[in-house]
């Protein structure tokens, strides 16, 4: 049971919900989309907010700057998000139109303001969940989609909610957080992407 609690941390990763959200978009979407471009976006978001994070967090520890891959400390998650929120912004300008995609350009944007919300917290001495806040922003975009394609998402949105309550449960149990930062983490995740609705919903 303990090992099943633990499991959510690392299956519901904050670094894999950009790719997560991405992934779903071109699953539920009825536009046609060639395998090739769906192929390299992919594979963009994956070098950019999965393999450079991890490049950086070792550079990061060999210098001294942090001590875990969890950073549990406050103090430790500043560079980190600085770096994410440069990433997120290099995804922005470079891999996605707001005219050709606007679903996606704005669930990045979302995802930066998300992260922007995190560092100021972080600057304010305040440790949110970024596992909470990267589950509840996918969560909400899955919702979105499904409203804007008209798709049935229901087992989906169902999962992702269990999702939110596992990844919650896992924090709790191995003490990385409290319960008022896992709620302050669903809201930063989730309310940035309810306010770019209003630029493609």
């Amino acid at each position: 049971m303990n090992f099943f609690i633990r499991l959510a941390a690392y299956l519901f990763h904050p670094l894999l919900m950009p790719l997560l959200g991405a992934t779903l978009y071109y699953i539920v979407t009825p536009r046609f989309i060639e395998l090739e471009i769906m192929q390299a976006r992919l594979f963009s978001i994956a070098i950019i907010t999965l393999f450079i994070p991890i490049i950086v967090f070792f550079l990061l520890k060999n210098i001294g700057v942090l001590q875990s891959i969890h950073l549990q400390s406050v103090g430790e998650r500043k560079i980190p998000l600085m770096v994410q929120c440069l990433l997120l912004l290099l995804i922005i300008k470079m891999v996605f139109d707001p005219y050709e995609s606007p679903e996606l350009y704005y669930f990045f944007v979302a995802i930066l303001f998300s992260s922007i919300s995190a560092l100021i917290l972080v600057l304010l001495k305040f440790k949110v969940s970024l596992h909470q806040m990267g589950i509840a922003g996918v969560t909400m975009f899955l919702i979105a989609l499904g409203i804007h394609f008209k798709v049935n998402v229901l087992v989906g949105i169902g999962f992702f909610f269990i999702a939110n309550g596992w990844v919650a449960s896992s924090r709790l149990h191995t003490n990385s957080h409290t319960g008022i930062e896992l709620i302050i983490g669903f809201f930063v995740g989730i309310l940035p992407q309810l306010v770019m609705l209003n630029f493609w919903l």
